[in-house]
């Protein structure tokens, strides 16, 4: 038998994709550089901050301020960009939060229309949560802190398959909201399979809230969970057969491996990995239901995230022009002196006219991207990024206490209309509003 030394070679399959040299300049990597770039933007404001705030008179507010900042802004923001490299985006039994982060465990499925759904969870004595408003969200915080009953309280936002719960159920426990037995329900998309080929409408994820605290990854005020989620999946169940007792269970034993993890607000959860399935198909439903009130974010509407960038750079200019222009007439006065007057006119009348140009650029470019132009829309990006970036650099290393509150104020309302337009909505919104532009069909209001 004849022995070949001859080095095979690798012929990767068809269906194996060779990676694909990508535009470095596309418009996808410039979005991913800005996001980067607001996310710097923010931590060093943070610093700003804790900088500035190291002063008697000032640095409680002040650290209120940096505490703000990096909850709400830097460490969601750091989360995001991380999760999206080592956070899978298929279904893995866990919930996504908002910032990428993995949320509560799938420990509970549902065989039926959403009309059973609402018909069974009502007759359980389970009450359908309002949907997260400005109205809604300031109440729970106000019945939090003074213990009002507020039955109908909002739940946060977890995401599965790329969206949000349909609708969730909750019941307050001894009139304080702070304390509830809270589920949410997701629609599985179409000919979509549970691992093992089960068939299922709907996925939900139940806990109990326990108290309001601080998240341990965000450091954001959050309600805080039970860590035996099984116990409130078991409760769940129990309601909802109590009082409709034709509702049929099936249990999907060691559906996942039972574990002890965390979810996005760091509280820990432990499962014993059994999926119960509800089976609601005999379930009679009333004329009257009350169905989920829809507040409507879809894509054809301007996201709040663009209409608060609009109205951080419009506050913005306003603080800035007060501040900034009349001291920059003054200082180029004074360096003008003992030129004759009409030169130190002009010179003058320029630079207010460069200064007032700029700021009417990007406030063109900003109405172009209220207009759906995302093109516009990287434009003001650039602008602003450099705008603060240049201004942060140039605060971070001065003394304690020496920046005038206003403008302190103007760049942080900068970053934060960077930050606003470099949220995923905003993007997607501009992208679509261009396809639609394209195919001549109306940008809506």
């Amino acid at each position: 038998m004849t022995v070949s030394n001859q080095v095979p070679e690798y012929r990767p399959p068809a269906k194996v994709r060779l990676p694909q040299r990508r535009r470095i300049f596309s418009v996808a990597t410039i979005d991913q550089l800005l996001v980067v770039v607001s996310t710097v933007a923010v931590a060093m404001l943070a610093a700003v901050l804790f900088r500035q705030g190291l002063r008697a008179s000032w640095a409680v507010l002040y650290l209120v301020l940096v505490w703000a900042v990096l909850a709400y802004l830097a460490l969601p923001r750091v989360h995001r960009l991380l999760s999206t490299v080592y956070v899978p985006g298929y279904f893995i039994g866990r919930t996504h939060t908002p910032d990428g982060l993995l949320g509560d465990p799938v420990n509970l499925a549902v065989r039926g229309t959403a009309e059973e759904v609402h018909a069974t969870m009502q007759r359980a004595g389970w009450r359908l949560a309002d949907p997260i408003t400005l109205r809604t969200a300031w109440r729970i915080v106000v019945g939090s802190l003074t213990r009002r009953s507020y039955p109908e309280a909002p739940v946060s936002a977890l995401l599965l398959f790329g969206k949000i719960q349909a609708f969730a159920y909750q019941q307050e426990v001894a009139g304080n909201p702070s304390q509830r037995h809270h589920i949410r329900f997701w629609s599985t998309p179409e000919g979509w399979l549970l691992p093992g080929g089960h068939r299922v409408d709907f996925l939900a994820a139940g806990t109990y809230d326990r108290a309001v605290g601080l998240s341990l990854f965000t450091m954001q005020i959050t309600h805080k969970i039970d860590a035996d989620i099984d116990a409130e999946r078991d409760y769940v169940i129990d309601t909802v057969r109590g009082t409709s007792p034709e509702v049929a269970t099936t249990v999907l034993e060691n559906f996942s491996t039972g574990y002890h993890s965390r979810n996005g607000g760091g509280d820990a959860v432990v499962t014993d990995g059994n999926m119960p399935i509800l089976e609601l198909g005999s379930v009679p439903v009333p004329a009257e239901l009350t169905l989920p009130r829809v507040v409507e974010h879809g894509i054809q509407a301007r996201p709040p995230a663009l209409v608060a960038a609009i109205l951080c750079v419009g506050l913005g200019m306003v603080v800035d022009l007060g501040t900034y222009l009349p001291g920059m007439v003054r200082t180029m006065r004074q360096s003008l002196e003992g030129v004759d007057a009409t030169t130190a006119v002009v010179a003058t009348g320029v630079v207010a006219v460069i200064f007032l140009l700029v700021y009417g650029l990007e406030a063109l470019f900003l109405w172009r991207t209220a207009k759906g132009w995302g093109g516009s829309r990287l434009v003001v990006l650039v602008a602003l990024s450099a705008q603060v970036l240049n201004q942060l650099i140039t605060w971070i290393a001065l003394p304690n206490g020496s920046l005038p509150v206003l403008s302190v104020l103007a760049t942080a309302l900068f970053v934060l209309a960077v930050y606003a337009l470099t949220t995923p909505s905003v993007a997607t919104w501009t992208t679509a509003a261009n396809r639609r532009a394209r195919s001549r069909l109306p940008v809506s209001d």
